[in-house]
Order: structure tokens, then C-alpha cells, then sequence
């Protein structure tokens, strides 16, 4: 056979491929990738990170689910969006039908906790007005928000009854959050909601111990202070003004042991967000 024969009238179109086929072995290959459409679930996630809440909206309509999870952090479209600052979509998801509030990553994350972390007040807001969860067993939005130093987020939790003493796995509380990262006016709004300075995490460090560990001096002197006014102890009749003498006789560790014990703690206890890189730098 030779090419002539493919020419004439009548010729078997299969013998035509077949020396395509011959001429160029890979054209197939090439052409497959151009001509392959995306499934539903790459589109879904693409437009998330593209904000295209216009894409989304056209998959949801064909039913897709608001609650689909991508595979590097088990995230939900909602808890992507925030991440991504992706805010059109947020505003879709927020009030698709169906969609969990509530949802949590692989390492517990949930959307109002991202936005906490993150300062996003607006998008906390929503999120709260809408019903997503506030107080949850271990890490919680206050935490976030408290390490953060968003004193909008603060302020709105607390108004929402958020529990201002509530507790990480190692008992860690806002409190001491505000206090490591150097919030002064978080830390003070706390006090004055009814923070309890006396706490003690599982390894046996306080608000002051954080806040020491990060030479914070002027939050150590506003909590030794508020810790002179908590102590049933005579000591307190020094003066709640008098930070160094009530720091001084409060201390019951040295300050070696005490570092070591908070730099176990911050293994044991820092927020999954800050584990993963900070809510979207983060996790």
C-alpha cells in the first residue's frame, strides 16, 4: 500500500487513521489535554481561590455540595474562602442552602476560628450573626481572636456570651494568649469582662508566665496588679499598684523552670492556626 491508495474512491477510512496515526504517534496524546474539561469538583475549588462567586453559583444551581472537601487541610468551600479572603464566595456560601456553619477542617478549624485568627471582623461578624458556634470544647474562636489582638473580634464574642476562661487541651485560656502575643487592650478587656488572672494551665503557668516569656513588661505589671486584687492572701495589702513587690512574692518558680515549662507548653498547646502557619499564612 502507499499513499496513492488512500486517495482513491471508495478507500477505507480506518486506513487513513491508521497512517495518521503512523506520521504523528503522539498527536493524540497532545490533543486529549486540550480538549478535557475540568471535573465539578477542580472547578469548585478553583474558583474558590479565584473569588468567582459567579462560577460557584452555576455548580451549586447544578447541585453540587456547598460542604465538599478539599484534601490538604479537609477544608469546606466556606472555611476556603475565608482563608483565601475569597469574599464573594464566602458571601454566597454563607447563605447557600445547606451549607455547615460549623465545619471543620482537618485539624479542627472552623471558619469563625480562621476569621479570628486572621482579624477579619466583618467576616466574624456574619459568621456569628448567621449561628456559627462560639464555645467548643478546646481550642475556641476567643482564643484566636485573644492571640490575634482583633479587639473587635474580642468584643463582639464576649457580646455573643462567648466563655472568657474557656480552655485549650492543656487549659490554656485567652487570657494568657493575649498576654504571650503582647495584646494590651485585649488583655485589659478581659480583665474587666471577668477574666480570671489566677489561672494556671496544666503545666502549672499563668498569664504573667506568658506574658514574661515574651518580656512583656507593661502587661506584667497591669496582671500582677489584678492579681494583687484577686489574692485572699495579706500580701494584697501591699496595693495592687505595687506590681514589683507582688510579682516578687508570687513567683514560686524560678525563672529558668519556668521558661522551660513554657517553652513545653507552647509544644503541647499553641492553637492548631498557628501550627499550620496562621489561619491562611497560618493554618
Amino acid at each position: 500500500m502507499n499513499i496513492d491508495d488512500l486517495r482513491q474512491p471508495g478507500h477505507n477510512p480506518e486506513r487513513r487513521q491508521l497512517l495518521a496515526a503512523a506520521v504523528l504517534p503522539g498527536l493524540e496524546r497532545l490533543l486529549t489535554p486540550l480538549s478535557k474539561k475540568p471535573d465539578s469538583y477542580t472547578e469548585w475549588f478553583d474558583a474558590i481561590h479565584l473569588d468567582d462567586a459567579s462560577r460557584c453559583r452555576q455548580l451549586l444551581q447544578r447541585g453540587f455540595d456547598p460542604n465538599t472537601i478539599e484534601p490538604e487541610r479537609f477544608d469546606t468551600g466556606l472555611i476556603l474562602s475565608v482563608r483565601k479572603k475569597a469574599w464573594k464566595v464566602f458571601g454566597l456560601l454563607l447563605s447557600a442552602k445547606g451549607v455547615q456553619l460549623d465545619a471543620r477542617s482537618r485539624n479542627g478549624d472552623t471558619a469563625l476560628m480562621i476569621a479570628a485568627f486572621n482579624g477579619e471582623a466583618t467576616a466574624a461578624a456574619r459568621l456569628i450573626d448567621k449561628g456559627a458556634e462560639i464555645n467548643r470544647p478546646g481550642w475556641a474562636a476567643l482564643h484566636y481572636a485573644a492571640a490575634s489582638g482583633n479587639l473587635l473580634i474580642v468584643r463582639n464574642l464576649l457580646d455573643h456570651s462567648a466563655y472568657i476562661d474557656a480552655e485549650s487541651p492543656n487549659k490554656t485560656t485567652p487570657l494568657m494568649m493575649a498576654a504571650r502575643a503582647g495584646h494590651e487592650k485585649v488583655v485589659t478587656l478581659l480583665l474587666e469582662e471577668g477574666a480570671d488572672v489566677m489561672l494556671k494551665n496544666e503545666l502549672g503557668l499563668d498569664a504573667i508566665d506568658f506574658a514574661k516569656s515574651q518580656e512583656r513588661t507593661a502587661i506584667v505589671r497591669i496582671l500582677a496588679a489584678w492579681q494583687a486584687r484577686a489574692s485572699t492572701s495579706p500580701r494584697k495589702e501591699t496595693g495592687a499598684g505595687d506590681a514589683s513587690v507582688i510579682d516578687e512574692n508570687n513567683d514560686k518558680n524560678d525563672d529558668e523552670n519556668n521558661e522551660a515549662q513554657l517553652n513545653a507548653s507552647e509544644e503541647q498547646g499553641e492553637p492548631h492556626a498557628q501550627e499550620d502557619g496562621g489561619a491562611e499564612n497560618q493554618r
